[in-house]
């Protein structure tokens, strides 16, 4: 039997986010619901600008993994981007690929093909130092490849990697690395995708281009303060405050009496209006003291003239940074957002291809959240969101559109659904089945007859992808349930050479869905064992597959998704150390057949608007599920079975005063008669969707759960 939840709020708080965000009270109540009470996580809700992502020059790494490819360059080296065969891989392949190409580097990739494993290969890296290569640059792997980094490095071949998956106990040496996830990475955000990295370090050669790489600037503020002087600078270098100085100063107190000469020491001082600026700072040091800074309110006017001849104390006003920051703005902290704001758009208007080739990104990173199911929070949220829109206003890029155009999705509005569903399986199945080339070819080939014809192969692979996926389940399904018992009820685990590898991921996914216990699908290529992992309930699979490490050849990803392999000869081993461990298995409570109800309508509120509060949500994935009303007492006005064959459908039409609503309820035509009638008063649970069918956009609930009321 399910169970309805609907968490208690209190209402003092649905009220503050209405009048503090300016929002509607469903739409608050549900931020409520869902915890989304700090400005921080709201502004990602409510704000779509790539302005408010996070700097590249936040990894700590960033500054010489740019200067090793600008080195590349100018010393015409011969560089390999090793990638992945998933969308994440391929996207980021392609986006790092055009990047460099665009800025003259000697540039290829190699993408795995076939049956190669995952990750770097020696193969590869004998080849490239053969060919008398200098430079690996590994994206969305790399991290657990210790033994063939050490075999480039002895190759005489640098690497670089740049990757998003959970790292081992000892890292590859020797590499220069940049992953969200490892401990001391600076980044304030762990989980975006490999392309998401790579795109982060695209943005920072990009920015390498300007006169403000490696610049050191002080933003510096003077304010009065009773009967003294408040001081404040922060010191930026490529945009990032590194170090800040807030000082009190009682007039007539001597300038090196203070920290400000060693702070200042060598940099470029910015202010904001520099006639007040220089008085203040007579009124606190005398005339003797010249800090020699520029004012920089009039160059930032003529991109924001809005901004001409306000003060500070206004500026921090405006900022939407200070609009969701949990504690009061600042004048130095409105100075800095300004500043970075500037400095961005500066960047854009001197160099005009920019937004066009951040945008041609933005859509492959949109791409790669969604396949790698990144939590939909955070800057996640802005890249799907500028990818999604940038789609959706027809500036789709080449490949994308014309795999788009084969799947019928160009006349229509496209969702993060769409994207996931259709572009992503579609393009995963060619990585799948050993031809992750072909993905690779279709962004980056410049004939569109030859783009289209790589998009038809695409669509065969899926649908080839989709029988063997059929298959494996055909003769997996009873092994899967003979195993769980075998393993304590907490891990379900098939092992079976009829499993294509490039499905055994998709089998594994399936049992976890199916089963509701963590889930390893294992097949066979020659003698090594292949196998894939997904979890749920709150398990991390991490401390799991760390602990079978000695047994394994290879071993990574995330906590919920990851890989492995093994030799054959070790099988009996490995199945016996995997019935032993999953005993100290900790699975959280089953929620299978739990609703969390994000907002109850009466029935005359249940109108069309809802669909304005559901995109205040978009998009939607992993941690930020659509939202799920539930109703009370909709009499059921007309009922009928809809589809053919064994999957059949139930359409019910409900009143709801004024209203009538279509509503589906996929699969379960077995209600009808047995849980519902026409003439019934039901409660439903359900989600608010568009239905498109012949170009026109209507309205339409789709069900998860009804009762009678």
């Amino acid at each position: 039997m399910s169970v309805w939840n609907k968490k208690n709020i209190s209402k003092s708080e649905v009220e503050e986010l209405q009048h503090r965000y300016d929002v509607d009270p469903i739409t608050a109540s549900i931020m409520v619901r869902r915890n989304l009470v700090s400005g921080r996580d709201i502004m990602y809700y409510r704000e779509d600008d790539l302005r408010f992502q996070h700097s590249p020059f936040s990894f700590a790494a960033m500054e010489d993994v740019v200067d090793r490819i600008l080195s590349a360059r100018d010393e015409h080296e011969k560089v390999l981007i090793f990638g992945d065969r998933d969308v994440d891989g391929v996207s980021a392949t392609t986006v790092l690929y055009e990047c460099l190409n665009t800025m003259g580097l000697d540039v290829r990739f190699r993408l795995p093909k076939g049956d190669d494993a995952y990750g770097l290969s020696t193969t590869a890296v004998e080849e490239f130092a053969a060919d008398y290569g200098s430079l690996v640059i590994t994206v969305d792997c790399g991290i657990s490849n210790n033994a063939e980094i050490a075999l480039a490095a002895e190759k005489g071949l640098d690497v670089i990697v740049v990757d998003h998956h959970n790292p081992p106990a000892e890292l590859p040496q020797p590499a220069l690395i940049i992953d969200p996830k490892l401990e001391d990475s600076g980044y304030p955000f762990k989980d975006i995708s490999g392309c998401a990295v790579v795109y982060k370090l695209v943005s920072a050669l990009r920015f390498s281009q300007t006169e403000w790489y490696k610049q050191e600037i002080t933003l510096l503020n003077v304010r009065p303060l009773n009967e003294a002087f408040t001081v404040e600078c922060i010191k930026t270098r490529n945009l990032v405050p590194i170090k800040r100085l807030d000082i009190s100063v009682a007039p007539g107190l001597s300038v090196t009496q203070t920290a400000l000469p060693s702070f200042l020491q060598g940099q470029l001082i910015f202010v904001w209006d520099g006639e007040t600026t220089a008085r203040l700072l007579e009124q606190v040091f005398g005339k003797g003291v010249d800090f020699n800074c520029f004012d920089v309110r009039p160059e930032v006017a003529k991109l924001m003239p809005h901004l001409a001849g306000l003060s500070l104390l206004r500026v921090k006003d405006l900022s939407k940074f200070a609009k969701y920051g949990d504690h009061p703005a600042t004048e130095i902290g409105g100075f800095y957002n300004i500043f970075v704001t500037y400095i961005q758009q500066r960047v854009k208007q001197l160099f005009p291809n920019l937004a066009h080739e951040e945008e041609r990104d933005m859509q492959l990173v949109a791409l790669a959240a969604l396949a790698d199911i990144m939590p939909m929070k955070d800057e996640n949220r802005l890249f799907v969101k500028q990818g999604l829109s940038s789609i959706n206003a027809g500036r789709i890029r080449t490949g994308l559109l014309e795999l788009m155009s084969h799947l019928n999705l160009l006349s229509r509005r496209v969702t993060s659904s769409d994207l996931s569903w259709l572009v992503v399986s579609h393009l995963n199945a060619a990585g799948r089945l050993g031809h992750a080339e072909l993905a690779a070819d279709l962004f980056l080939s410049s004939d569109a007859a030859h783009r289209d014809s790589v998009a038809a192969r695409i669509i065969d692979l899926n649908t080839e992808r989709k029988k063997l996926s059929a298959d494996a389940w055909n003769y997996a399904h009873i092994q899967a349930e003979a195993s769980i018992p075998l393993h304590h009820n907490k891990l379900c685990v098939v092992i079976d050479e009829r499993i294509n590898r490039g499905v055994s991921g998709i089998l594994a996914g399936r049992l976890v869905s199916t089963y509701d216990v963590p889930a390893m699908a294992v097949t066979f290529v020659d003698d090594t064992a292949i196998g894939s992992m997904r979890s749920c309930r709150d398990y991390d699979v991490t401390a799991l597959l760390d602990t079978l490490s000695p047994l394994f050849l290879n071993h990574g990803g995330h906590n919920f998704a990851a890989g492995f392999s093994f030799q054959r000869e070790r099988l009996a081993e490995f199945k016996a150390r995997v019935q032993e461990l999953s005993a100290t298995i900790e699975l959280s409570a089953s929620r299978s057949n739990t609703f969390e109800i994000d907002a109850e309508v009466p029935a005359p509120y249940l109108t069309a608007q809802l669909l304005d509060v559901c995109d205040a949500f978009e998009p939607c994935g992993e941690e930020n599920p659509q939202i799920l009303f539930m109703s009370r007492s909709l009499p059921v006005l007309d009922a009928v079975v809809m589809g053919k064959g064994e999957k059949q459908h139930l359409k019910l039409t409900l009143g709801t005063g004024k209203t009538k609503w279509p509503a589906l309820f996929w699969n379960k035509a077995e209600l009808l008669h047995r849980e519902v009638e026409v003439g019934d008063k039901i409660d439903v649970l359900y989600h608010v969707e568009r239905n498109m069918f012949n170009g026109a956009e209507t309205p339409q609930l789709v069900l998860l759960d009804l009762k009678r009321s």
